[in-house]
């Protein structure tokens, strides 16, 4: 990523402690084998006390501190939390709910992201940061903002929104044609009278909110290339990034991730969630996507959070096995949030790398362990990656349609949907990759889609010219409903798609109760299913039985393209995908594995991962070395509870 380490730190925020305690940081660093930091993240108004003035004395002594004992620096803009002088002075930089009250300073993040006010501060610190740090040597990344996320109905995003709307529609009456403003009277004859969609009587129009949030992605993006573009003029040979939250709604990271040297995440699962492996594996996959290879876990817990309605301590070995996870997933980067756990602030109870128990608890004590242990892995798998042969389409447009109001179910929430079929992929062993729905998918076997409602033209007939051309496709349920602007396609499904699957006739979606499921033959079916009547050069693999749908198609197959109705209860969607990738060729990297364990190959490394609380024994053709423990191992390998294997042949 940046040299042949594996870079290991996190957040450092010495701004919260005495100066004497800086000393005792780096100490407790070197013993862990921290070799990167991030500092500046919420550091505005320490920089910047009152407008103008600068104090860089406390930095300048950080990044020399830091360089005098070989870590390096990802040095951060502090734009994402506005001092509140800013505030009081300018009140237009304060960001509006959809109820147009004031989201005021006290917390972080509160700026409008259309401020020109705001965009004119933030270019300034910048500015200033990049020309006094450019040339240091303890720099190794620009780190841009902090977790992008900030919402804004106001008056300046108005402004901003109509701009936008301008350069995409350029008319008026092409922008009332997009929005379908025919319905109930909604009809613009001028762009002022266009808002936010705003607090309203009754549900807003599903075109406007769709387009709100393709502008809100796009004004932030906006604020990242401002900065973006300021720190590269002065170092371009420093990467940059700013970090993705995970599988977030707020953010397009298809479009996000072209403009990044590095691409970084934060990652938090839920300790008590028994399947937190297959949610760190899918972040995981998803960040490599977009980055196209190595990416960065920019932060993650080395213990609990403190945002949940009840925040869980990670049990010991759980921390490692997920950090090593995320490496055999191609990350180069293994960071939290943060170094040491702070004694005051809204975040004391989120644990840092030096927990409130000090350097004698035992979460310090795992950290270093990992820390020699990332060391030691580095010069062999830093900037490898293996090319997977499954793609999962994600779309974050089809994401954002699928959540209007006024949808079929509201109990359809896009991002478990595809996490269950992700589930399934895992627990086969199968590596997976993301892939953009008009994006290249001839290097794949199989394409699995789980359910994207929203289609473009584009992507439609990226899929015909996959399948065409060879692939596998398997499709889920309420696929290519609508166009691009939310239009409902005719006959509820594009017509290339329902010839392409064998639909004759899309009669009805029927989604079900929390409570409900539907019989299929050999399984039963969740959350949807759909009155389908089949074409007759289609294969029906699965029928409804009993109810409203029965004998009705639930599985169809044409050729290589099948769709899926309803959502196979997991152990039923993981045979069906096992048995379209084992068709099309795909092999786990092994086989026989005991419940919970993965195995996932990074270059030439076997990574063996225990998901689960008690030892098992894996078998293993042929010999390997352990490159953690150092042993040689010929035949099996005992994995204690969290235990990991990194083996080379």
């Amino acid at each position: 990523m940046i040299d042949d380490r594996l870079l290991f730190g996190g957040d450092y925020n010495p701004e919260q402690w005495p100066e004497e305690v800086w000393s005792d940081d780096v100490r407790l660093m070197k013993q862990a084998g921290v070799n990167s930091v991030t500092l500046g993240v919420f550091s505005w108004a320490k920089i910047e006390p009152r407008p103008g003035a600068r104090e860089f004395g406390w930095l300048d002594r950080l990044m020399d501190l830091m360089h005098e004992n070989g870590i390096g620096v990802v040095l951060a803009t502090p734009t994402a939390s506005p001092p509140p002088w800013m505030g009081k002075l300018h009140p237009e930089t304060l960001p509006r709910d959809e109820d147009g009250r004031t989201v005021w300073w006290g917390s972080r993040q509160q700026f409008s992201h259309s401020s020109l006010v705001y965009r004119r501060y933030a270019a300034a610190i910048t500015e200033d940061l990049a020309a006094r740090y450019g040339s240091h040597p303890a720099l190794t990344m620009w780190h841009i903002n902090n977790e992008y996320c900030t919402h804004d109905w106001g008056d300046e995003a108005a402004r901003a929104f109509r701009d936008w709307l301008r350069a995409k529609y350029t008319s008026t009456d092409a922008l009332n044609e997009a929005w379908g403003t025919a319905f109930w009277s909604q009809r613009y004859d001028s762009w002022e009278e266009i808002l936010p969609p705003r607090r309203a009587q009754y549900m807003k129009n599903p075109a406007q909110g769709l387009d709100f949030k393709r502008f809100t992605s796009d004004a932030l993006l906006e604020c990242y290339l401002a900065e973006r573009d300021i720190v590269a003029r002065h170092t371009p040979h420093i990467p940059v990034t700013t970090n993705f939250m995970p599988f977030w709604t707020g953010q397009d990271a298809w479009k996000w991730s072209r403009h990044e040297d590095i691409v970084s995440v934060d990652i938090y699962p839920d300790p008590k969630d028994p399947w937190a492996g297959q949610y760190n594996a899918m972040i995981g996959d998803m960040t490599r996507s977009q980055a196209g290879g190595p990416w960065m876990v920019m932060e993650q817990a080395a213990g609990p959070v403190n945002w949940r309605g009840v925040n869980h301590p990670k049990p010991p070995g759980l921390n490692r096995l997920l950090s090593l996870q995320s490496v055999a997933r191609g990350a180069d980067a293994v960071c939290y949030f943060q170094w040491r756990q702070s004694r005051q602030g809204s975040e004391k109870y989120h644990s840092g790398m030096v927990s409130h128990a000090g350097e004698h608890g035992r979460t310090f004590r795992e950290v270093g362990r990992l820390g020699a242990e990332l060391a030691r892995l580095a010069p062999a798998v830093t900037g490898t990656h293996s090319p997977s042969q499954v793609a999962i389409l994600h779309d974050w447009e089809s994401w954002w349609a699928d959540q209007q109001e006024g949808r079929p179910s509201v109990r359809v929430e896009y991002p478990q949907v595809v996490r269950a079929w992700h589930r399934a992929l895992w627990e086969e062993g199968v590596a997976t990759d993301f892939a953009r729905p008009e994006g290249a998918l001839g290097g794949y076997a199989v394409v699995v889609v789980p359910h994207l409602y929203l289609l473009t033209d584009a992507a439609i007939d990226n899929l015909l010219a996959y399948v065409r051309d060879g692939g596998t496709l398997v499709c889920g349920f309420h696929t290519g409903a609508a166009d691009e602007d939310d239009r409902i396609r005719p006959g509820g499904m594009d017509p290339r798609l329902r010839e392409l699957f064998g639909i004759r006739t899309v009669h009805e979606w029927w989604p079900l109760d929390a409570d409900e499921t539907v019989e299929c033959e050999g399984f039963r079916g969740t959350l949807w299913s759909e009155e389908l009547e089949a074409a007759a050069d289609a294969e029906t693999l699965v029928r409804y039985k009993g109810g409203e749908l029965d004998g009705l198609p639930a599985v169809l197959r044409k050729g290589r393209a099948q769709y899926v109705s309803t959502l196979p209860e997991p152990e039923a969607l993981r045979g069906l995908l096992a048995r379209v990738t084992r068709e099309a060729g795909v092999r786990p990297p092994l086989t026989g594995l005991p419940a919970g364990v993965e195995a996932v190959r990074r270059g030439e490394l076997l990574f063996l991962l225990n998901h689960g609380r008690e030892p098992v024994t894996v078998s293993l053709p042929g010999s390997h070395d352990d490159l953690l423990s150092g042993a040689s191992i010929e035949g099996s390998l005992m994995l204690a509870r969290y235990g990991v294997a990194v083996l080379r042949p």
